[in-house]
């Protein structure tokens, strides 16, 4: 850390430069002998990063901010705030702390929060923060978690695992096994110093390919911003052998939750169904749990086909996801849809064979607007578009 940053006139440059132009700022040179321009627009690049997703951060005095990389790959508050909520106890330990931005959130539900983060200048970075945010129970630790756990004689009521891949290079879909710390062969270490672990995995992790790696899972919590599923949490209670809960949940201006065991959609028969009144669209945090049968026990709606994803009732329902009224049915050819003049809708697609941009050049039309298009096959197999209004 170059502590020449946190000098006052240095916090109020990058303070009134957050919104400049930072090729321009950076032509321009440094101002300050002490601290060269790089530095300047790395901090302002990260704060202006901060404003929306860490607005505690941006608003706090003093803060020295990481490269706006590490401000894109930690929890935003919302998601931190989540996490908070659903465990409770004396004490936490962070095996890999990062930022520090959940340990923020743990410290107002736990007494001692241990912060472990093996990248000095992180660690460094993290304890004068949450000096400038005023929190005083968290001890960060500068060192492997794993190390720490193993060395200490102190239990806690949980760990928190946040594992990074270990090879950026292995693609979208990876194994907990290929990430650092390597959680399941860790298990036993881990669970000689407590009998809770909350673990926080990418979104891009396949729910029953971590049930296999995993023991004692208790529930598994699907974690969507705004219809953008952000991480996936899993729970894990020692001894634990019953059916795990999946437990899924849209944070927003409203927020929307829905829980199944993985036994009811397996044993759930589903009804389908003609275009109705109305259609629904499941946000994306039960798309992505895999709850797609499950719908049809705890909601008065129909499938419109196996691999459609879209539900359809008489009357308009309460639904988490996003609900539309029916306005016409057409079959899918270039003549239905021409004779109804639409020239600007929102286009989503479902279990169907063109995408949206193809579909938008193919019948010229533009993006927006209070039209909804579904693009999709019934239960019948047919090519079918529905144009829709959202529900007055």
């Amino acid at each position: 850390m170059n502590k020449a940053i946190l000098h006052t006139e240095k916090q109020d440059f990058i303070k009134n430069y957050v919104n400049s132009n930072i090729n321009e700022l950076i032509l321009r040179g440094s101002p300050f002998s002490d601290v060269d321009i790089k530095e300047l627009a790395e901090q302002i690049e990260a704060k202006k990063k901060c404003q929306n997703k860490l607005p505690t951060w941006f608003k706090t005095p003093g803060i020295y901010y990481p490269n706006k990389l590490n401000v894109e790959q930690t929890s935003s508050e919302v998601t931190a705030e989540y996490k908070s909520k659903i465990i409770d106890g004396n004490s936490l330990i962070d095996i890999t702390g990062g930022l520090g931005v959940d340990d923020y959130y743990f410290s107002k539900k736990f007494n001692q929060v241990v912060h472990c983060e093996m990248n000095s200048y992180l660690s460094e970075l993290a304890r004068h923060n949450f000096e400038k945010l005023h929190v005083s129970n968290i001890q960060p630790y500068s060192g492997d978690g794993l190390d720490f756990l193993d060395k200490t004689d102190e239990t806690y009521n949980w760990v928190y695992i946040d594992p990074s891949r270990r090879n950026e290079n292995k693609g979208k879909v990876f194994l907990l096994d290929d990430c650092l710390p390597n959680v399941p062969k860790n298990l036993d270490l881990l669970f000689s110093k407590t009998n809770q672990i909350l673990i926080k995995t990418s979104p891009l992790l396949d729910i029953s390919i971590g049930l296999g790696e995993l023991q004692y899972v208790k529930e598994i919590h699907v974690v969507a911003l705004n219809n953008e599923v952000k991480e996936l949490l899993w729970i894990l209670e020692k001894g634990f052998t019953n059916e795990p809960k999946i437990q899924t949940i849209n944070l927003g201006p409203e927020n929307s939750s829905f829980s199944f065991f993985p036994s009811e959609e397996t044993e759930q028969e589903v009804l389908y169904g003609m275009p109705k009144t109305f259609v629904y669209e499941p946000n994306s945090a039960i798309l992505k749990s895999g709850g797609f049968k499950v719908l049809t026990k705890y909601f008065n709606v129909e499938k419109l086909h196996q691999h459609s994803h879209l539900y359809t009732s008489d009357s308009l329902l309460e639904f988490p996801g996003r609900s539309f009224k029916i306005l016409h049915v057409l079959t899918y050819n270039k003549k239905a849809l021409k004779q109804l003049n639409i020239t600007k809708a929102n286009i989503t697609t479902r279990n169907f064979p063109e995408s949206v941009e193809q579909l938008r050049k193919k019948f010229k039309i533009k993006d927006g607007g209070e039209t909804y298009l579904f693009f999709t096959t019934n239960c019948e197999g047919d090519k079918i578009i529905l144009v829709c209004q959202k529900p007055l």
